[in-house]
């Protein structure tokens, strides 16, 4: 963690204990209540997590084979429109390969000038590209992708035809945004990806009892 660690007075055990928490899904709140440091300290050192994850996603080499596309609208549920063009929204886009990693990213507009320059820059030509009936991914019939559109609408049985899905980064998106919601609007629910009787320990406000036992801290401080 050469971004953080390099100026931070956290010891060794502290800065595993709080990777722990940053893996597990857990709040900067509730990670400095359970480690015993400042709730900034753990923003920063979050931070510095993300930035290290954001800038390794950007060297890694670009997906090729079966690839999904498809961008989703985060910012929590509002009155009016869904979906597309929803207002008060952040639009991200996702391509996931097959089998294989995902790359996500905040765009301005879900346009096909928008779309069409990541898909270039990190999808390997002649692969197979996935995605709905959009029409800003039409340019993707005159590319040099292999596009393959999906009718939500028609259902697939079998052959070649049972591959035209996106449910892989759909279902992506999907949880990224809802694990997003439920922790913005209850901070105390910190291990959304955790069991349901993990998280009901930190609403009972004892974040201790929240860990499975092979992460619990130990009475002297590390890690039990």
């Amino acid at each position: 963690m050469p971004v953080y660690t390099r100026k931070s007075r956290l010891s060794k055990a502290k800065r595993l204990r709080l990777l722990e928490h940053f893996v597990a899904g857990t709040t900067a709140r509730a990670a400095a209540e359970l480690v015993d440091v400042n709730r900034n300290t753990v923003n920063r050192f979050y931070f510095a997590l993300r930035t290290i994850i954001a800038e390794e996603m950007e060297k890694a080499a670009p997906l090729h084979g079966e690839v999904e596309v498809d961008e989703s609208y985060f910012g929590g549920r509002r009155k009016g429109k869904r979906g597309r063009g929803a207002a008060g929204k952040v639009p991200v886009f996702g391509l996931l390969k097959r089998g294989g990693r995902v790359y996500t990213l905040p765009i301005p507009n879900a346009k096909a000038k928008t779309l069409m320059p990541i898909i270039e820059s990190r999808v390997v030509p002649d692969s197979i590209v996935y995605t709905d009936s959009f029409a800003g991914y039409n340019i993707l019939d005159v590319s040099s992708f292999h596009h393959r559109r999906i009718d939500h609408g028609k259902a697939f049985a079998e052959g070649e035809e049972n591959k035209r899905h996106i449910n892989g980064i759909e279902n992506f998106l999907e949880s990224s945004k809802t694990a997003s919601t439920q922790i913005q609007r209850h901070p105390a629910q910190a291990l959304l990806p955790l069991p349901q009787r993990m998280r009901m320990a930190l609403q009972r406000r004892k974040p201790q009892r929240a860990l499975p036992p092979a992460v619990r801290v130990g009475q002297e401080g590390g890690v039990a």
